[in-house]
């Protein structure tokens, strides 16, 4: 019983010492460009607030979550040295997310905010609307 709790509490209460420093996280955002006035947006914005069960509810299963961190991933390896495969799956989950939008051109930025503001990381390309066939 003893070893079988020790296995488990490290799950149950994580440590944080992992971490060097706590920084502030990237957002993506993204807006149209089609000769108007962007209106930046920010992609998958996180809930006002969470009622109880819902709370229950996502520590079970959070496939929203999960897809966000996969994005702050991305945006941090962008940030780090962009490649390609980054910058192409944050353009691939703004499509994904966003109604059809035929002949639209989209472009995202991601920027970091901490309790002085926010600071531009990085603005994408302009890219098309449509996933490339």
């Amino acid at each position: 019983m003893r070893k079988t709790l020790s296995l488990v509490l490290p799950v149950l209460i994580p440590s944080w010492q992992f971490f060097k420093t706590i920084e502030p996280s990237p957002r993506v955002q993204w807006a149209r460009i089609d000769g108007e006035v962007p209106r930046w947006q920010e992609l998958h914005p996180r809930p006002q607030r969470l009622g109880p069960l819902r709370m229950l509810r996502r520590l079970f299963y959070n496939a929203a979550w999960n897809e966000a961190l996969f994005l702050v991933s991305c945006a941090e390896r962008i940030e780090a040295e962009p490649t390609d495969h980054s910058i192409t799956e944050i353009q691939r989950r703004i499509i994904a997310t966003l109604p059809h939008m035929p002949n639209a051109t989209l472009q995202f930025r991601l920027i970091f905010i901490d309790r002085n503001g926010q600071d531009l990381l990085y603005r994408s390309a302009p890219f098309p609307a449509r996933p490339a066939p």
